[in-house]
């Protein structure tokens, strides 16, 4: 039996709503990182990193007070718990590159709190060690958009894989500028997360525009424009359904982790919320338009309007 669909989400029909919140984002993000500018981890402009354990109940007031006396004033200080004795302690960064200071101020500040020796410990990184990270970092995000463009233009058309990749820039322009407005640390986890959160926005408009794909093919009825508008309310379920999976675990990792997973948890979780936002609003839209002005499909739309709140097939059309 044919399912005939007579009412649907108007999705697309509000497309220049999104594209007013994304430029607005988009524009604000880019403000604001000049403004405050990203706070990089001493993996990329060198320092060094002092891992205290058992520390007791000295608090985090305490231990910036006792490095100011050590002559380090910008000291970042973070909070740890040991995962197998459930033991407070300290990871804290500083800007010095020079192992032996770096070392002779450790010491001086866990005499002040008649620490051992053997309960902290220091590793310093040199700027020409961030340097590499930094360049390393680039290139693995260029090579990862060109293989993006890459593959979706050869499974599907190019159209698609650079509507894919401007929703994708226009995501990570808006965790960057999340990362600058609220000055959370940039590691080379936060790195390897945009790198993954480049893969699930990828996931999320491949699943719209296969489905665009199909339906294409099953009707000569409609405007682009609403075929892709049924293509989005046929998959929104199965999306919506593993952002959720995939998010759970995450906010996990990001209130009951250590620093390291909350780092690498922090940007997935604003990424798996945009990636289906921007599949939606930005990545769908733009290729609909873009199509919809070829010849083909620009007889239909005067032939049939978009009529974006209805679809009907005269044979089934597969969902997800």
């Amino acid at each position: 039996m044919p399912r005939i669909f007579k009412k649907e989400i108007n999705f697309l029909g509000h497309r220049r709503i999104y594209f007013i919140i994304s430029i607005v984002l988009v524009l604000a993000s880019l403000i604001i990182l000049p403004v405050r500018g990203l706070n990089f981890g001493i993996e990329f402009v060198g320092g060094s990193s002092m891992n205290f354990n058992s520390t007791g109940d000295v608090s985090i007031e305490q231990m910036r007070q006792a490095f100011s006396d050590a002559g380090i004033n910008d000291a970042i200080v973070q909070t740890t718990v040991d995962a197998s004795t459930g033991d407070p302690g300290f990871i804290v960064r500083i800007p010095t590159t020079d192992a032996a200071a770096a070392s002779a101020t450790a010491d001086k500040v866990a005499s002040d709190f008649s620490w051992p020796q053997d309960s902290y410990e220091v590793n310093t990184i040199d700027s020409s060690w961030g340097t590499t990270v930094t360049q390393k970092s680039v290139i693995a995000f260029l090579v990862a958009i060109a293989l993006i463009i890459v593959y979706i233009a050869i499974r599907f058309e190019y159209k698609m894989g650079i509507s894919a990749v401007i929703s994708l820039l226009q995501s990570l322009i808006i965790i960057i500028g999340i990362y600058a407005a609220t000055g959370r640390e940039v590691t080379p986890n936060v790195i390897a997360a945009l790198l993954t959160i480049m893969g699930y926005s990828l996931y999320d408009a491949v699943v719209v525009f296969h489905r665009i794909n199909d339906n294409i093919k099953n009707t000569a009825r409609h405007s682009f424009m609403t075929v892709a508008n049924h293509s989005i309310n046929q998959v929104i379920v199965r999306s919506i359904n593993t952002t959720i999976v995939t998010l759970v675990p995450v906010l996990a990792m990001l209130f009951f982790g250590g620093s390291t997973l909350r780092d690498f948890a922090f940007a997935m979780s604003i990424g798996l919320v945009l990636g289906p936002l921007s599949s939606i609003g930005i990545a769908t839209p733009i290729y609909a338009i873009w199509k919809q002005r070829e010849p083909k499909y620009k007889k239909l739309v005067s032939k049939y309007g978009e009529g974006l709140d209805e679809f009907t097939a005269t044979e089934q059309l597969g969902g997800d």
